[in-house]
């Protein structure tokens, strides 16, 4: 890999603001910079080349730091969302219910032997998609606990499922792996509430802020790094050790200071490098080898819509039942993953990008419908928003 080819996947990420810069389209930065991955890589010209180790070390990086802005999104410390997990809880399982049906559907109809892979996907949601497109259009978490409060548990399920359904064969293996990472990531974060309680969070806050030291970036990134770590050696995806980092800090509360040079870091340059290193990963001609991959992808995105109306059970009003159904998050682990380890057929990973645009599509069309018809209150009608992070 040289400075070249890092200039050439700069200048692809920065496709992704160009095509999301008009607010009216809530078109999500990542798919400009798949397309612009999809044009420069294997699917395109072949200006880059993906297999590249220290490319791929790049991109698992981002993909690391990717989970962990994810993970943060999770509103844990909303007191509005936490009173509502009972119903967001009957919500999930709802969906999950259905979506296994209907994964078992989907696999029977293109010939896979996926429908588990399937099962998680279609009942997957995006906190870090569906919270900042609620937020554009003034509604707030707190005027939506349940919709929220069931994102929030959807997400944690499914990407804890992801990488025992992938590799099946691995099964006990991955579990211990994860096991291992979720205690980790539990200690520290004990940690992190032991030392906020007793002030030595804010001490070493406030000398790093004065030195200009960036501590907390540093620990949050070595904790980050040990947990990767673990994960390699335990064969497990990375994404486990950033969606626990994540949710560390969602539970702890990020000072704003982190928040801005974690957001630096990631939105600046690893995660634009991960989301144009996975379009130039997938390979669009499969789809003329594989026609049936097109229809897995329009299944998946359509079966996402019916499975999400499954909320209704739980008393989710069905504009935001539908707007659930938003997921990028999950998709893209799994088609990393897939990449990762070979555990997808040819085209399978297009499929699953293409069924997640759909979602985000339709999950864009129901939150806007939701504010023009006043299905949700905006942002300061409800309850008092809970105290945030500082």
């Amino acid at each position: 890999m040289t400075f070249a080819t890092l200039a050439l996947i700069v200048l692809a990420g920065l496709a992704g603001p160009l095509l999301g810069a008009r607010a009216s389209w809530h078109i999500p930065v990542v798919v400009g910079e798949l397309f612009a991955g999809l044009v420069i890589g294997v699917s395109g010209f072949r200006l880059v080349d993906p297999a590249d180790p220290t490319l791929s070390l790049l991109a698992e990086i981002g993909f690391g730091l990717t989970m962990v802005v994810i993970g943060s999104h999770i509103p844990v410390r909303d007191a509005a969302v936490r009173a509502a997990v009972g119903r967001g809880l009957l919500g999930a399982l709802a969906v999950g219910v259905v979506a296994a049906g209907l994964g078992v559907a989907v696999a029977a109809l293109v010939g896979s032997g996926h429908a588990a892979l399937y099962a998680v996907l279609l009942a997957s949601s995006s906190a870090a998609l569906v919270l900042p497109m609620l937020q554009s259009l003034g509604i707030s978490a707190q005027t939506v606990p349940r919709l929220v409060a069931q994102i929030a548990v959807a997400d944690i399920a499914c990407i804890v499922a992801l990488p025992l359904v992938m590799e099946p064969s691995r099964l006990l293996g991955t579990a211990l792996g994860a096991l291992a990472i979720t205690v980790l990531a539990v200690v520290a974060g004990v940690a992190v509430l032991l030392i906020s309680r007793n002030g030595v969070r804010s001490r070493i806050h406030g000398f790093s802020e004065r030195r200009g030291f960036a501590l907390e970036l540093r620990v949050s990134l070595l904790v980050l790094f040990v947990l990767a770590a673990i994960a390699q050696f335990t064969h497990v995806s990375v994404m486990i050790a950033g969606f626990s980092v994540g949710l560390i800090l969602a539970a702890a509360g990020e000072p704003r200071r982190l928040a801005r040079q974690l957001f630096g870091i990631t939105e600046g340059f690893f995660a634009p490098l991960f989301f144009v290193w996975l379009g130039a990963s997938i390979d669009l001609s499969a789809f003329a080898a594989h026609p049936a991959m097109i229809l897995l992808g329009v299944a998946l995105g359509i079966g996402a819509v019916v499975a999400h109306l499954a909320a209704r059970a739980a008393g989710l009003p069905w504009v935001q039942a539908v707007a659930a159904c938003g997921q990028l998050g999950v998709p893209i682990a799994a088609v990393a993953l897939g990449i990762q380890t070979g555990a997808l057929v040819p085209g399978e990973g297009a499929a699953i990008l293409l069924g997640a645009l759909l979602t985000v599509l339709i999950a864009t069309m129901a939150t806007a419908a939701a504010a023009r018809r006043g299905s949700v209150p905006p942002a300061g009608a409800g309850r008092p928003a809970a105290s945030g992070a500082t």
